[in-house]
């Protein structure tokens, strides 16, 4: 199964966005890379290490909030030995799309980061 990554300056914020897929994602594992050293922040090495832990060895979707969280994330990918690719989508939008993607039998990382990517296009009001 596709593994999903959320990335987040903010440790709470990654748990609860976990929270939310996985509750509409079921078993697709879903792992938090939040903060940097108990503070606001993003870390290459814990983003490396959640993208091993949501790894079986179908690939990973990792998918970030903003700024430095992108420049470690993609560090994290070119570090990590697995299959990982980044989804240019909003993060929590991204991350429920991509949880209940990562649940079809036919998921591939290439559809899971599609899935995800579709959420740019929502709109909250018409």
């Amino acid at each position: 199964m596709i593994g999903l990554v959320i990335v987040s300056h903010s440790a709470t914020a990654a748990e609860g966005i976990c929270e939310v897929a996985a509750e509409m994602g079921g078993d697709a594992p879903i792992e938090p890379a939040g903060g940097d050293d108990g503070e606001i922040g993003t870390s290459a090495p814990a983003i490396e290490d959640a993208i091993e832990a949501a790894d079986d060895g179908d690939g990973v979707v990792v998918l970030v909030d903003l700024g430095s969280a992108v420049m470690n994330a993609d560090l994290a990918v070119e570090m990590s030995d697995a299959d990982a690719e980044i989804a240019d989508a909003p993060i929590l939008e991204g991350a429920v799309n991509a949880a209940v993607e990562a649940t079809s039998a036919k998921a591939t990382l290439d559809s899971v980061v599609e899935r995800a990517e579709e959420a740019r296009d929502y709109r909250k009001l018409s």
